[in-house]
């Protein structure tokens, strides 16, 4: 059954509830948020356009070159500044909101033209001692605010005013995103859902003498077709040698029966992603070589994602996942010195050479700290996370065995941390070698 992209997404009363809160985080300042402009490719032809994620948190508007203005004095707390209608405009790129458009269907207190921006920028800031916002994220409006800052300086001693603050909103703004409340999870299910339908797809294609670029086609139609407009990044599908290239995304040689296929990719879904890695063999049998690491990779990914729930450090999941392979190489006798040894000269690096977990939601690599206080952050109910450790035999691995030459094997999965332990949002998508080899026959 194919997914309605029109389900499961964020209200406008839940667009609300998140302003609010994050104004509610201050006493005192004005929130300044940039959207994304769009950027040419190539004459008159732009990029796909995707709006910045946090700008997205607050609004849930998906056009170029506005700016949302929060303000915690002001009656109107919310303000947008957004390019007029223009029906000509219109005849090209379609109708956009407008002004009278951001005040009805995302209502917005204030719809303002932005070409009015600096004008009203200058006045609104004249109210308050502390501006949000971070500098570096747009290019029109960093100069803007440097010349309210020297003029706040300039003019504080003879108004009798404070100088203006400068912070920036992204630690306060992070610390939201970082929980997921549960109409964002069911958004990253329904993405690591069709995700899913993508890989069983990719892994029935698999075939000797197909073009890597062909199961990425087959793997991304399937994202399409099931209401997924985009991808959440460009799919990895690395054949052979190019398994050892962690953001390989050429996906243009030719598949090779004795290889394996690892393919690294997401579906976005109502602007939340999913992440996912999965490793197989090209023929559909695993050579002993292939399992071994294989059976390896997977042991650290299960046992890692065993250990999760509330409370515990986000950085014991990679330490886990690390011993257990450096283990599963001493086994082997790829590594030739004691665990202790080989942890502190991390001689492990060359093999493993990347950290098991990273924050997943709006964004693949989604914000949030990972050390607070000099300590790694504690999991709470509602962080959501991949799990993928991997074991790679590339170019740079001298005096091994040929038999491990070009394995390169990654297994990750998305989780939910739960009240009493964690889910495996991804748990339906086959990683076990019987699983797998099923499919593939």
């Amino acid at each position: 059954m194919k997914t309605n992209s029109t389900m499961s997404k964020i209200t406008n009363k839940i667009f609300k509830e998140r302003r609010n809160r994050l104004l509610n985080m201050v006493s005192d300042g004005i929130f300044i948020l940039p959207g994304m402009h769009s950027t040419k490719r190539n004459n008159d032809v732009d990029y796909e356009f995707r709006q910045n994620s946090s700008f997205w948190y607050f609004s849930g508007f998906e056009e170029p070159d506005a700016v949302m203005i929060l303000d915690s004095k002001s009656k109107n707390q919310y303000t947008m500044f957004v390019n007029p209608y223009d029906p000509d405009m219109a005849i090209w790129v379609g109708a956009r909101s407008g002004i009278k458009g951001i005040e009805k269907n995302f209502c917005a207190d204030k719809g303002t033209s932005i070409e009015k921006l600096k004008e009203k920028l200058f006045e609104i800031t004249e109210q308050h001692e502390c501006i949000y916002y971070a500098f570096g994220d747009d290019p029109i409006i960093d100069p803007l605010i440097t010349e309210i800052l020297i003029e706040r300086r300039m003019s504080s001693e003879r108004r009798n005013k404070n100088p203006i603050q400068i912070k920036d909103p992204n630690p306060l703004i992070n610390e939201m995103r970082l929980i997921k409340t549960k109409e964002e999870i069911n958004l990253i299910q329904t993405a690591v859902d069709i995700t899913e339908k993508g890989f069983l797809k990719a892994m029935e294609a698999t075939q000797d003498g197909k073009n890597e670029f062909e199961i990425q086609a087959i793997l991304e139609y399937e994202f399409r077709i099931n209401g997924a407009k985009r991808n959440g990044y460009p799919s990895i599908v690395a054949s052979g040698k190019n398994t050892c290239t962690l953001h390989y995304i050429e996906n243009d040689s030719i598949l090779k029966n004795s290889e394996l296929l690892l393919i690294d990719a997401g579906a976005e879904f109502n602007y939340y992603t999913a992440d996912i890695t999965r490793t197989w063999p090209i023929n559909g049998v695993f050579t002993k070589a292939q399992r071994a690491i294989y059976e390896i990779v997977l042991e650290a990914q299960k046992k890692s994602i065993e250990i999760i729930k509330p409370g515990i450090p986000i950085s014991s999941v990679h330490q886990k996942a690390l011993e257990i392979i450096i283990q599963g190489l001493i086994d082997l006798k790829i590594l030739k010195d004691t665990k202790k040894n080989v942890i502190e000269n991390k001689e492990y690096i060359k093999y493993f050479m990347h950290g098991t977990s990273h924050w997943l939601g709006l964004d693949v690599h989604d914000v949030g700290n990972y050390n607070q206080n000099n300590k790694s952050t504690l999991l709470k109910p509602g962080m959501t996370f991949t799990v993928e450790p991997g074991i790679y035999f590339g170019e740079n691995i001298k005096n091994i065995s040929t038999k491990y030459k070009n394995i390169g094997i990654r297994i990750e999965d998305n989780i939910l941390v739960t009240n009493s332990g964690h889910k495996i949002l991804s748990n339906n998508i086959p990683k076990e070698i019987v699983d797998i080899e099923k499919i593939l026959k």
